[in-house]
């Protein structure tokens, strides 16, 4: 690839009147100003990205990787010219390739990305960045030491909704000072099953190369894919799947990303009603403390009623955030969002393109340019972004059995809200927030450089901010938890 400078680049978008903000798919160009791209999963999201970055007109998918065959097989047929490896190592040593994208499961992201910018590629990397806080810093390092561009799957930071809304809120302050922020994600999905005998790898498959990073643990749900999400061996339950994209819009919109992390963080959930091999919580809540504005977030996979089709009751959209501010209310979501005055009457409403395909030609115009300026979601933001789902996580995991007298004594509206739709929402399926499986940290506090956990609850807590990696597949250690602050 011929790579742009800077001056070129801003010369270029110029003359033609496109801007780097715009779809850079509109751009004409040259076919040696193309990204050679490579990816390193072939899965579901994966060939959704295929489809994506090809309506850009600004790459070439050169090859693709994956450790299971039939998904290669899949991924060929948007790519038939694309090179095919089994092991990502290799991919990543072809000099042929500018940038990877990597869409393997949460366990394998740090890692990955790590690797490929070590050797010299460019990395659009999936959500959530980390599947731990100390992993997500060394990536940060990385693109900085390989001096690389690193962007994250957060994909509704390149609609241009989202400037309209910071303008909405914080330079016409039209709904006066904001207050408080509550988020969202009710989602409905099904129990993953349990079975007697370890799941039996399926044939051809790589498995080693599958595992990577992740602990050899027998695997006891009914299917391989997809449902590593809700195994902490190798997922981030909802909380870093759907949590991340919502909990980035708040970062974004409403502190403006000033707010790198929480300086408290108390919370809880639990895996009810299902009685299968999943470990992440199906309903969960957190209480950030983040020394100005307070957010708390509610999740669950469970309908409103038993057998229902639709979401529990709350106040929001089932998957985004509302502004609680002086004059009214900010309800966001992906690609639209309205504001409403203290009455409910709607004052203004939003549309957006839920920033599909721009942000990955933002991805492309950034490297043909060589500068991760222009990112609309560099690391060190989705870094940020998935940390706050990386506490939420931890908070739940060093948690014990709930107090809900200690749970109400965080007197914040907005969280006693939260505690009233949990308890009714737990009600129908004649459960309480007593229960022995739902499970609450006490109120944690981070240290000033957000490297740990300190005070109460601290010991249980910071044993989950590094994992433990297999021989052969560790992160290096190109940072201390503190320099990324």
């Amino acid at each position: 690839m011929s790579t742009l400078s800077r001056r070129r680049f801003l010369a270029a978008s110029a003359a033609t009147g496109i801007t780097v903000s715009q779809p850079a798919r509109l751009w004409a160009r040259n076919a040696n100003e193309r990204v050679a791209l490579g990816f390193i999963s072939c899965g579901g999201r994966a060939r959704l990205l295929m489809a994506q970055f090809l309506k850009t007109n600004l790459c070439d998918i050169v090859a693709v990787c994956d450790p299971d065959p039939g998904r290669i097989a899949a991924a060929k047929k948007i790519a038939p010219d694309a090179k095919t490896f089994s092991d990502l190592r290799k991919l990543i040593e072809d000099p042929t390739i500018d940038a990877v994208v990597i869409a393997t499961c949460n366990h394998w992201h740090c890692l990955a990305a790590i690797w490929a910018m070590e050797a010299g590629k460019h990395v659009y990397v999936e959500k959530p960045l980390s599947h731990s806080q100390w992993e997500g810093v060394q990536t940060v390092a990385a693109a900085e030491r390989y001096n690389k561009v690193c962007q994250i799957g957060t994909q509704q930071r390149s609609d241009p909704m989202q400037a309209e809304i910071k303008k909405f809120l914080h330079e016409e302050k039209a709904l006066g000072e904001i207050t408080a922020a509550k988020v969202n994600r009710y989602g409905i999905r099904a129990s993953i099953g349990k079975r007697d005998t370890p799941l039996e790898i399926p044939a051809g498959l790589d498995y080693d190369l599958w595992l990577g990073p992740a602990q050899n643990q027998p695997i006891m749900r009914k299917k391989l894919h997809y449902d590593w999400h809700w195994d902490w061996n190798t997922g981030s339950g909802e909380m870093g799947n759907w949590g991340v994209h919502v909990l980035d819009d708040v970062r974004n919109n409403i502190f403006l990303d000033k707010v790198k992390l929480p300086k408290k963080i108390f919370g809880g959930g639990g895996r009810v009603l299902w009685d299968d091999a999943g470990q992440t919580p199906n309903v969960h809540f957190t209480y950030f403390d983040t020394g100005s504005i307070p957010v708390v977030i509610g999740l669950s996979n469970l309908p409103g009623e038993p057998g229902g089709k639709k979401p529990t009751k709350h106040v929001g959209p089932n998957s985004g955030y509302v502004a609680i501010c002086e004059g009214g209310t900010y309800h966001g979501e992906r690609g639209r969002g309205v504001a409403k005055d203290k009455d409910g009457k709607v004052i203004r409403k939003f549309k957006g393109n839920r920033g599909d395909v721009v942000h990955m030609a933002n991805f492309c115009e950034a490297v043909i340019a060589n500068d991760s300026t222009i990112l609309n979601a560099d690391v060190e933001v989705g870094n940020d972004s998935t940390g706050w789902c990386n506490l939420a996580n931890v908070s739940f995991r060093a948690g014990s059995q709930m107090s809900v007298e200690q749970a109400r004594d965080v007197k914040e509206p907005q969280w006693q809200q939260l505690m009233d739709e949990m308890e009714q929402h737990l009600g129908v399926y004649s459960k309480k927030l007593s229960d022995k499986e739902i499970k609450m940290s006490p109120m944690m506090e981070l240290s000033d450089d957000g490297s740990k956990f300190v005070g109460d609850g601290a010991e249980a807590a910071n044993v989950f901010l590094k994992r433990e990696y297999r021989k052969g597949f560790e992160v290096p250690e190109l940072a201390t938890m503190a320099t990324a602050e």
